[in-house]
């Protein structure tokens, strides 16, 4: 639905018990000024009314909690739904008189964004139960930040009370189903010297706890400290409950994980995105909700990369250029994952490795060389999904190409001209849309093409 298919721009400032309506027509003239409850028949008969009036577009600043009801009443009765983004609201408030902080002004400012700056909405998402869940789910994210600070502070009781029993468990050692349970029971270094190596071992063995290397180097570590630091036993008494925190939240992440797998093993983007390497299930659920489950809400993909705020900035004031930065807006969720599957591109896949290092050898930072890398695949990951195409690795087949030398298979995403010359590896998986293995051609999908 486009601007001129709207006769009621509808701005509703929500909140938990109640809302604010505040309705516009075309010539910018007040249908609608009333507070209304956060109840179903309320916000039916408000949009019933102004239904009347023609064709109506609902406008929230926040789709999500408190605005899913109106939402999904809009769109129950056929009303098209968008949301303004806060920071759009907040500058377009600065363009109208007054400086009040109402629900009815909010409201006001709203439909009167809807109205007449109809580019600053953006796509309310479809109403896909998959996509809510995954929502929902998404909500659990925090578990992994909450695990981190677990970690750390486990880290830095150890590290004061003893740094060389914290150095035995450095890296992800610590984060060991084995070491937490050790940690559990016996609290810190004390509590293990206290058991004896022998009795360490067999509660290990008999728990099915593979440790033997682990409870070694635990035990070296105690023997280069024979001084006793002010707060150990405190800290022991506190070391158990942080490791067992640990594990429940690292036990919630692991089924938050099935979840989302089982959720997201029907949908047929899942297999496109999956197919691209340093793509993980999570990692894909999440690029969706960026995107709000439909490409088509994005025009290209330079306009996907500019949304997600993997962009450089161009600085430059008259003849001041002060060069180009990264973007420091962008839709968040989206922007860390697609760092989170260069990052892990960079150090595992060939092509990603090689483009990463050139970006290094040019004198970029760690962090720009990958901004520059997630860059170039959101080009790759926008034509996948798109044209609904498997990741293809470009590689030399047999025969003379055009000048003698072997030609190369169709860039990742391209389908050849023939099924005949297809490599068998990369036919259609089961369960995936059948267009996905023979997909029109499309560009910008190899990593090596313009590089």
């Amino acid at each position: 639905m486009t601007p001129d298919d709207i006769d009621v721009w509808v701005g509703l400032d929500v909140g938990k018990s109640a809302h604010h309506a505040h309705a516009l027509d075309h010539d910018g003239n007040t249908l609608y000024d009333k507070p209304l409850k956060q109840d179903e028949k309320a916000i039916r008969t408000m949009l019933g009314k102004l239904s009347k009036h023609g064709r109506v577009l609902l406008v929230v600043a926040q789709p999500n909690t408190i605005g899913s009801l109106p939402l999904t009443v809009a769109r129950n009765m056929g009303i098209a739904v968008a949301y303004l983004p806060g920071t759009a609201m907040r500058r377009t408030a600065q363009l109208l008189p007054g400086d009040a902080k109402t629900d009815r002004r909010d409201a006001h400012v709203i439909a009167w964004a809807a109205l007449k700056l109809p580019e600053t909405l953006r796509d309310a998402g479809p109403d896909d139960e998959t996509l809510a869940a995954l929502k929902l789910l998404a909500g659990h994210e925090d578990l992994a930040h909450e695990s981190t600070r677990h970690v750390n502070r486990l880290r830095s009781l150890l590290l004061q009370t003893h740094p060389a029993f914290e150095r035995a468990l450095k890296g992800e050692r610590i984060t060991r189903d084995a070491t937490l349970a050790l940690l559990e029971r016996y609290g810190g270094p004390t509590g293990v010297k206290r058991a004896g190596i022998e009795d360490v071992k067999d509660w290990a063995k008999s728990n099915g706890l593979r440790a033997g290397r682990i409870i070694d180097d635990m035990f070296k570590a105690i023997g280069e400290q024979t001084v006793t630091v002010p707060g150990t036993l405190m800290a022991e008494t506190i070391i158990p409950s942080i490791a067992h925190d640990i594990k429940t939240i690292r036990d919630r992440r692991r089924e938050v994980g099935r979840q989302v797998e089982k959720l997201l093993e029907d949908h047929p983007l899942l297999t496109v995105l999956t197919s691209m390497p340093g793509i993980g299930v999570r990692t894909a659920s999440n690029i969706l909700l960026g995107i709000g489950g439909d490409i088509a809400n994005f025009k290209s993909s330079a306009h996907l990369a500019a949304y997600a705020g993997i962009s450089p900035v161009t600085g430059q004031s008259g003849t001041s250029i002060k060069g180009e930065r990264p973007s420091r807006r962008g839709n968040k969720r989206l922007k860390n994952a697609l760092w989170q599957t260069a990052f892990v591109a960079s150090t595992k896949h060939p092509p990603s490795v090689a483009y990463y290092k050139r970006k290094r050898e040019q004198g970029k930072h760690h962090n720009a060389a990958i901004i520059c890398l997630a860059r170039r695949r959101c080009d790759v990951i926008y034509s996948m999904l798109k044209n609904g195409t498997l990741y293809q690795e470009p590689a030399l087949v047999a025969g003379p190409g055009p000048h003698g030398k072997g030609r190369r298979t169709p860039p990742a995403g391209r389908s050849a001209p023939t099924t005949a010359n297809r490599n068998p590896d990369t036919s259609t998986p089961q369960g995936v849309d059948k267009n996905i293995g023979t997909p029109p051609y499309c560009k910008k999908l190899s990593l090596t093409q313009r590089q």
